[in-house]
């Protein structure tokens, strides 16, 4: 069968194929990663600029990640956290 001319000419039609399409795919996960890596510069970009301006990047990285979260889940743990702090006093 492996001898079979047809056979052969399908298997190299079938191996370019799948070979392009393979490439497409590792193209765009490079765009992609590219252009991740771009918006990862913008973003430490505008933080620095924040900081320039006097504003804490730390605190402004907290409000960014809790504005992220569900607002139950986020009052719940605040209430566990304000709980644990009056009980040791803070």
């Amino acid at each position: 069968m492996k001898d079979d001319p047809d056979w052969q000419g399908h298997n190299s039609k079938a191996y370019e194929v799948t070979a392009s399409e393979l490439r497409q795919f590792i193209e765009r996960v490079e765009r992609l990663e590219q252009e991740k890596a771009d918006v990862a510069l913008q973003i430490k970009e505008v933080f620095a600029e924040s900081k320039s301006r006097g504003f804490d990047t730390k605190a402004l990285r907290q409000i960014i990640k809790e504005r992220s979260r569900d607002k139950d889940s986020l009052a719940e743990e605040q209430a566990v956290l304000d709980l644990y702090r009056e009980a040791l006093g803070m």
